[in-house]
């Protein structure tokens, strides 16, 4: 191509491959040298999106009402399906029009709140392991990333006494995340009070990242960080509709919270984005106001392969938490291996695509993730396969 030279600005230049864009180029080069593989790696739900909020689709998509440009905070009768959602899950009382947004899908919401609070210079706490997103829109703000590791000997949870003072007064953000991607930690309501605490004394606007709340075992429902007295005074949360009702591809999620919080990130969207089509909003409603009839079947079939896989991994004498939450196993690699090593091994000897731990951080280095999005029967079939690779 002939041309001007384009050079990408610094913040491009610099960032790390997208881990999971890494991992599915590596699967494809397995797959085409033929190898059959089990892919334990991406966590995208195989499962189909349930009936009634397809068949909602169906009909939305043909209101012409839908066919205009959206509001960019979303439609009030979506914002109104979450409040109430919220009040029957979590006891939280939210205001539609102040305290809920509509994200095209949570990773856009996290993305976009550093743009809304964070200058450059100032500190964002992001937990590491976790999802590359925090970091990454972090910097893209000008905004630095601190590290808060997620350690085995804290129950992978932030250690909020490790922070330093100095560095807590220059915070403007702090990133959770529970249920723990990648570790499947939960935190319980007394960390959320510590949180809560922390941020007062801070300053600092809490972010809580709640993808997986729905997604739990042997009936452990997690907490929603908003549930906690004070939580709506310090922060937000994002849920998404991805995880919980296999709406991946659809692209919907919403912040709630903090009403100040809610119109800083909305005040980003409406200059970035024009909303999410008003037919998915459509079919988010159906979702949310029958989500107790769709999502029971759903943790049924991960915790039937939870409970396969995890039967398996410990006849291979493999490390690891049983998971109460997610759909990821978190799993300490043999003696004498790394997370890339283990994950390369794997995929050599067995045809199995893992995530590398460190992946997701340095703190995550010596771990592995197993995701459940496939059958039970792949699993038992990966476990098998496992047994006659050697490490």
């Amino acid at each position: 191509m002939s041309g001007f030279p384009v050079t990408c600005a610094e913040r491009i230049r610099t960032l790390p491959p997208y881990l999971f864009a890494a991992i599915d180029e590596m699967k494809q080069q397995a797959v085409a040298r033929g190898v059959d593989i089990i892919n334990l790696g991406i966590g995208d739900p195989d499962l189909p999106t349930p009936d009634p909020i397809v068949q909602r689709m169906r009909e939305a998509v043909a209101n012409p009402l839908h066919h205009q440009y959206p509001s960019s905070n979303g439609m009030l009768s979506f914002r109104t399906a979450v409040a109430n959602w919220y009040a029957r899950r979590f006891h939280v009382t939210a205001n539609p029009s102040s305290e809920v947004v509509t994200l095209i899908g949570s990773k856009e919401g996290i993305g976009h709140t550093p743009v809304a609070f964070v200058d450059p210079g100032d500190i964002v706490l992001v937990p590491s392991p976790g999802y590359p997103v925090y970091p990454v829109a972090t910097s893209f703000a000008g905004g630095i990333p601190w590290e808060m590791p997620l350690l085995k000997h804290n129950g992978f949870l932030p250690d909020l006494d490790a922070i330093p003072s100095h560095v807590a007064e220059k915070a403007k953000l702090m990133f959770l995340n529970s249920p723990n991607n990648p570790t499947a930690a939960i935190a319980d309501t007394a960390f959320f009070a510590r949180v809560i605490d922390f941020a007062n004394r801070y300053h600092i606007i809490v972010c809580h990242d709640a993808a997986y709340s729905e997604i739990f075992y042997d009936g452990m429902r997690p907490p929603s960080f908003l549930e906690t007295d004070g939580a709506m005074n310090v922060g937000i949360e994002f849920h998404s509709l991805s995880k919980t009702f296999n709406m991946t591809g659809w692209r919907l999620g919403f912040a709630v919270g903090r009403a100040d919080v809610i119109a800083g990130l909305s005040q980003v969207k409406s200059n970035l984005d024009s909303g999410q089509f008003q037919a998915v909003q459509e079919a988010g409603i159906t979702a949310l106001e029958t989500d107790e009839q769709l999502t029971a079947g759903l943790r049924a079939v991960y915790q039937e392969r939870r409970d396969t896989l995890v039967a398996g991994l410990q006849t291979l004498g493999l490390q690891f938490d049983v998971p109460t939450a997610t759909f990821y196993v978190w799993i300490e690699v043999p003696a004498g291996y790394s997370s890339a090593s283990f994950t390369t091994h794997l995929l050599d000897k067995a045809g199995i695509v893992t995530t590398p731990g460190n992946g997701f951080g340095s703190p995550g280095e010596g771990y592995i993730r197993m995701a459940l999005t496939t059958t039970k029967e792949r699993l038992g079939e990966a476990v098998e396969r496992m047994k006659h690779t050697g490490w």
